[in-house]
């Protein structure tokens, strides 16, 4: 791969020099160029280095494609909106994949344009807005079905999902799921397909559009997606089943079988999201008011559990609902990579667990672009002021926790009063607020922009001024030192109050002044000991959680 500008001369001398071919285009534009066009030959160009096991393909503006000359391009000449056309791309396409890169170099007196578009994944043939494009010599044409299942079946023998069952028919398919299907379709390519034509398609050719299908014949994707509950029994004894759990003062459960498309959305109805409430920025008196969860968010969780689950583990995702927060649980190791290479939106996936199903997903608008979900909704809580979603890994299990309650209200108020703070800030407050590490340079940074305060490794973020008790006052401290960790031994209080206060912990003065501050907490009903009174275990008690109302401010010790 070239990777630098003498690298990229050289390879286009090649590519003029062998001309074009079915991984190869040259476009001699001015300062326009069809977005539309563009995604065209994206697919055609990936799904054909795919077919012929080539590295890639590459569509190159500003040499003409007829004389073989550099006329160079004007085409946006905007940096920043050239990048753009990265997103742009990965909106249309299915599943949403875009350009490696874009090099933008100097050729022969002439501004060129080269386009790295990497190969079809093993398993899925890309899409344009619903649409599978190919080369014929140096046409663009239609990746015919012959193509479409030559690329499908490179993934038949391991992909679960992408297994057709014969004996499962048409009726299988539940008639709410369907409709709901080809509305979901048209969103997803909305404008850019005829939706009254998608409507009125014979059922065999939207499934085929959608690639829910091999050679006609009905796959497990199909059934999990749009099977009729009864339709379980063509997946047996693999389980196909997502599980809601209520984990609280009541203890309450509910099974979600097939078509997970509408069982996904009943399974978010059964959460309790009430409104949780928090003071404005500055001295304003109107408070903020949000739900606890934010519905996209839990269900693009949710579907990319059902994308990414491991179904021959024989096992149901898991939805814990908790007090304070929701734990998604799927079986299988993380399949490419590790969850923070995804937090900034940059990544994309080179490989799936189950790539038919995540294609299918994608056309349907289950999973809006795959790769970048989870900066998607680390975007979306930052912007409701609460913490950010943490993924636990296992060999054999991911699980995702997003909250739906403050952690520590100094982070969610530099959220509000800080609206401006760059998003590396806000991850790495993030991480401070739930006590987690961050790197030397991260504190240095946080320190200079007064972020943080406190030494390595018990820092705390800074307290703004107004709205919330001050940093040092030791009941303030507590709260949120229970807050984060449940459950907190008696020297974890006495070392949290003695670096806020500046006092040692071994102390006697120290050791009286938090006697009496947790008598008064505990005769208050803020806190119990559920330890002995030789090893007292401290907690918030029942009657003092709070669902996130920041305009209530903590006790003082003096009442």
């Amino acid at each position: 791969m070239a990777t630098n500008t003498r690298d990229l001369k050289e390879l286009l001398d090649k590519l003029i020099a062998t001309w074009e071919n079915e991984v190869v285009e040259f476009k001699g534009v001015g300062d326009t160029y069809s977005t539309d066009k563009i995604g065209r030959y994206f697919s055609a160009l990936a799904n054909e280095a795919n077919l012929s096991n080539a590295a890639g393909g590459w569509l190159v503006l500003g040499v003409h494609d007829k004389s073989r000359e550099a006329i160079g391009t004007d085409f946006r000449m905007d940096p920043e909106r050239l990048n753009g056309l990265k997103h742009q791309i990965a909106e249309g396409t299915g599943p949403a994949i875009t350009f490696r890169d874009i090099h933008v170099l100097e050729y022969r007196g002439h501004r060129v344009i080269m386009l790295d578009i990497p190969p079809a994944p093993r398993g899925i043939p890309v899409a344009w807005h619903g649409h599978f494009y190919a080369r014929d010599g140096e046409s663009l044409t239609s990746l015919n079905l012959s193509e479409q299942d030559r690329i499908r079946q490179q993934t038949i023998s391991f992909d679960w999902t992408a297994v057709t069952v014969p004996e499962a028919e048409l009726t299988q398919l539940d008639d709410d799921a369907v409709l709901a299907a080809r509305k979901a379709f048209n969103q997803r390519h909305l404008g850019r397909v005829d939706a009254e034509a998608v409507m009125s398609w014979p059922v065999e050719v939207f499934l085929d559009k959608v690639g829910l299908t091999v050679n006609g014949v009905l796959t497990r994707a199909a059934l999990l997606l749009l099977g009729k509950p009864s339709s379980l029994g063509y997946l047996t004894p693999h389980m196909a089943q997502m599980t809601w759990k209520l984990i609280d003062k009541e203890l309450a459960y509910e099974h979600f079988g097939p078509p997970f498309l509408l069982t996904s959305t009943e399974l978010f109805g059964k959460i309790r999201n009430f409104q949780i409430r928090m003071l404005g920025p500055g001295d304003s008196l109107v408070k903020i008011a949000i739900n606890k969860y934010d519905r996209d968010v839990v269900l693009e969780g949710l579907h990319n559990a059902i994308a990414h689950q491991d179904y021959t583990k024989n096992a149901r995702i898991l939805v814990e609902e908790y007090p304070d927060r929701l734990v998604i649980e799927s079986m299988g190791s993380f399949f490419d990579g590790k969850p923070e290479d995804y937090v900034e939106g940059h990544a994309t996936p080179r490989s799936y667990r189950s790539p038919f199903l995540a294609q299918a997903m994608s056309q349907l608008n289950m999973i809006d672009t795959l790769g970048i979900g989870i900066h998607q909704m680390v975007e979306r809580q930052a912007k409701r002021y609460l913490p950010l979603p943490d993924y636990q890994l296992t060999n054999n299990s991911v699980k995702l926790t997003i909250y739906g309650s403050v952690v520590d209200p100094a982070y969610t108020r530099h959220l509000i009063e800080e609206t401006d703070l760059p998003f590396d800030d806000i991850l790495s407050l993030d991480r401070v607020q739930k006590d987690l590490p961050i790197s030397e340079a991260e504190v240095k940074r946080l320190r200079r922009r007064g972020l943080v305060e406190g030494r390595r490794p018990h820092l705390r973020v800074t307290v703004l001024p107004g709205g919330e008790p001050a940093a040092d006052d030791p009941v303030n401290m507590i709260v949120s030192l229970l807050k984060r960790f449940g459950e907190v031994t008696r020297n974890r209080i006495d070392e949290l109050v003695a670096e806020g206060l500046g006092e040692s912990p071994s102390s006697e003065t120290l050791k009286k002044k938090v006697n009496a501050i947790l008598t008064k907490m505990k005769r208050d009903h803020l806190i119990e000991n559920v330890g002995t009174r030789a090893e007292p275990l401290w907690r918030l008690s029942s009657s003092s959680k709070e669902t996130g109302d920041l305009s209530k401010g903590t006790p003082s010790p003096s009442g």
